[in-house]
């Protein structure tokens, strides 16, 4: 791993652990399970274009945009390219209580290149500055507009680009920009390869943290374990963790713990809380057009268990259509590995969570 001198003040960043938005992923529910694992996350939402925020009315406002108090801090990461549509969404998510405002210019899915925003973005640093400006005028000065970003477009490795990009986006008022530290190739990669085929260069991060000193950079792109989350976190102002989140939760709460020293939760617990808001939620929304279901919470915490004995049991019932259509948040009970590291505080667990 690169070595680095800290930053100053990277241990009292409010981006000292981000989560990154994932489209199909990072919705309401997960980000819940993220705040129940880690206490000191900033979470952000999935991408969010502004043609539902702008011309959907207050179903397509709830449905995109409801979240949880116990969120906060959150982000609103909004995908668009026109500077007042983009100023009225801003407006619109800080209404609904956003503590951040995050401008797409990273993703390089072909869908969002179609739409002129994402990764191609970075390819007209005047415009993202207008917009930011745009969004900047609107939103309260305690309000951050921050940019998501790659290092540079398609094979062009120069620092150049990349420097360019965020002077000028920076002169428009933007002070915290999140690095996906891969170029994006636009044309014969998808997403996924996006994100494991460009190179890594973190180098190019650190450069950028030398060239800008009064900014906040936030590295994101190949961090997978709590160590490396908490190293990195030294030497920049903050890390953003995506996939490894997800598919392997519970590495949030270890990291949580790594980072600001949180007691570490056990996996049970988890579930309890998980529970316990999952029953809340599909109270309170029957009879609403998107009432929660069972599946929607569930297919978040998949990955609670990787890893561990009954792990593969878990998921399976988790997965299970028959048992989703019951809609009923007892199923994590029932799914619940059983084995010999949990015995003893197991059963006390399950009565709390029965009661």
């Amino acid at each position: 791993m690169m070595t680095a001198v800290p930053t100053e003040g990277a241990r009292h960043s409010p981006w000292r652990l981000t989560t990154a938005p994932m489209m199909d992923w990072s919705d309401r529910h997960c980000r819940v399970l993220f705040r129940t694992l880690s206490p000191n996350a900033r979470l952000y939402t999935e991408m969010v274009t502004t043609g539902p925020l702008i011309y959907g009315g207050e179903e397509q406002h709830r449905r995109h945009l409801r979240f949880s108090d116990v969120e906060h801090p959150v982000a609103l990461q909004l995908g668009g390219s026109e500077r007042d549509d983009l100023a009225r969404a801003a407006k619109i998510g800080v209404d609904w209580g956003y503590d951040e405002i995050n401008l797409n210019c990273g993703c390089p899915s072909e869908r969002v290149q179609r739409g002129a925003f994402g990764a191609c973005l970075m390819a007209e640093p005047t415009l993202v500055a207008d917009c930011v400006k745009a969004m900047l005028d609107v939103v309260p000065p305690h309000v951050p507009v921050t940019v998501k970003h790659r290092i540079g477009l398609d094979y062009n490795e120069s620092y150049d680009f990349v420097r360019d990009f965020v002077g000028t986006v920076a002169a428009a008022g933007c002070n915290v920009f999140i690095v996906h530290a891969r170029n994006a190739v636009l044309k014969g990669l998808s997403p996924k390869a996006n994100r494991e085929i460009p190179p890594l260069r973190y180098d190019v991060v650190t450069k950028l943290r030398e060239d800008f000193p009064a900014l906040t950079f936030v590295l994101n792109g190949g961090i997978t374990t709590p160590a490396q989350s908490a190293e990195l976190a030294e030497q920049f102002h903050g890390v953003m963790l995506g996939r490894v989140a997800y598919h392997d939760s519970y590495t949030l709460a270890q990291t949580e713990q790594a980072m600001f020293g949180t007691p570490l939760p056990t996996r049970e617990e988890i579930v309890e809380k998980m529970l316990a808001y999952t029953a809340r939620e599909i109270a309170l929304t029957q009879g609403h057009p998107h009432p929660t279901r069972m599946r929607d919470v569930s297919r978040h915490m998949l990955g609670l268990f990787t890893g561990q004995v009954g792990g593969k049991s878990w998921r399976r019932m988790l997965s299970d259509a028959t048992l989703l259509n019951e809609n009923d948040p007892q199923l994590f009970l029932k799914a619940l590995p059983y084995h010999g590291d949990y015995d003893d505080h197991r059963q006390p667990v399950l009565d709390a969570m029965a009661g």
